[in-house]
């Protein structure tokens, strides 16, 4: 019998969140999208809060990485940061929780002590969202059953590596170097980015926003096409002027 890890493997799994007054910010609209990734192939889908991955879990087959968002005291990004969310998300049936890893504090512990006493007060398969190379060793160490590079270039001591790439780097180590799945997440928005990582030995490979972010890819195609008229208007300008002189 196939573990869920073994129906992840070398796989896209499509993380179908959205926020704010997006149009798809709805149980309904993220189902459409993890209906869609399943059909073009998706092994697996990332989900956030309680009803949506409710409604996806109904809509789906395959396995789904579950977890809340909040907020730590200087008002970043915090998943999963509660003994309550976790039950809450147990509860949904989800097959994956996605934890905090880092060593910001919540419930009085670093993501590693969290993951530990979540380990000793519940059955459930824990994955460890986590910046730095020290975070993920901690997480293992305390009871993590997978870690994903989700928030490298997302936390003050990182944020120096939120470039236009991935972390090659941090995934290669943590595959040197832990024996359980590390899966890749975090800026690997094009098909070439996400074949390197499985190259490197990711066990699966994580897309959300170049996938399920329409509003925000359209600003990228945008950006570009207007950076280029405004590139084209200039050499057509000086070309005017030298044409007078």
């Amino acid at each position: 019998m196939k573990s869920i890890f073994d129906e992840l493997k070398d796989g896209l799994i499509v993380s179908c969140q959205s926020e704010g007054n997006d149009p798809f910010n709805s149980p309904e609209g993220v189902t459409l999208f993890a209906r869609a990734a399943e059909m073009g192939g998706a092994k697996g889908i990332r989900s956030e809060g309680i009803e949506k991955t409710k409604s996806i879990l109904a809509n789906v087959k395959v396995p789904v990485i579950g977890l809340i968002k909040s907020q730590f005291e200087d008002g970043l990004v915090r998943i999963t940061g509660s003994f309550k969310d976790f039950e809450s998300l147990i509860e949904s049936g989800c097959h994956i929780i996605a934890v905090d890893g880092t060593f910001r504090k919540r419930e009085g512990l670093i993501g590693p002590e969290f993951i530990n006493q979540l380990k000793k007060k519940y059955n459930a398969v824990i994955m460890a969202d986590i910046a730095t190379y020290e975070e993920a060793l901690a997480c293992v160490e305390n009871g993590a059953d997978c870690v994903s590079t989700t928030l490298s270039g997302y936390t003050p001591e990182t944020k120096h590596l939120n470039t236009d790439k991935p972390d090659f780097e941090l995934l290669r180590k943590l595959v040197e170097n832990l024996n359980v799945p590390v899966f890749a997440e975090g800026r690997y928005n094009t098909p070439e980015f996400c074949a390197e990582a499985i190259k490197i030995g990711a066990w699966s490979v994580v897309v959300g926003t170049a996938i399920t972010r329409p509003r925000i890819v359209t600003s990228w195609f945008v950006s570009a096409i207007e950076s280029a008229a405004m590139e084209k208007s200039i050499e057509n300008n000086n070309s005017e002027e030298f044409d007078e002189e």
